[in-house]
């Protein structure tokens, strides 16, 4: 079976605070063919996600696949307040990072 990356398939994939205590991920898709392969495809749950950033799903507030827009999204809580001493990434916005090598079957 044939591999594709998340990254070769998304026109944005991007993260930001959402509040103080969250984070937010936007992966958007030009296609709604594109959207689909990867809704289908089992690549992106809330079991695929806790495992990549190494968390507890239940740290996973919100994932929703929304067909109007070829996104999925998903919330995280963040492990400590934005701007808290030891915060490393006060927005949120460089948390998308280990989205970009998703596998994808094609």
């Amino acid at each position: 079976m044939k591999e594709t990356t998340l990254k070769d398939l998304a026109k944005t994939i991007r993260s930001k605070n959402a509040g103080t205590d969250r984070v937010t991920f936007d992966i958007i898709f030009r296609e709604k063919e594109e959207y689909e392969l990867v809704k289908n495809s089992g690549s992106l749950t809330k079991e695929k996600i806790a495992e990549l950033y190494d968390i507890e799903t239940d740290r996973i507030t919100d994932f929703v696949e929304y067909e109007p827009a070829n996104a999925i999204k998903f919330t995280l809580k963040r492990p400590r307040p934005s701007g808290d001493p030891g915060d490393g990434d006060i927005f949120g916005s460089q948390q998308y990072a280990p989205l970009l090598d998703v596998k994808v079957s094609v």
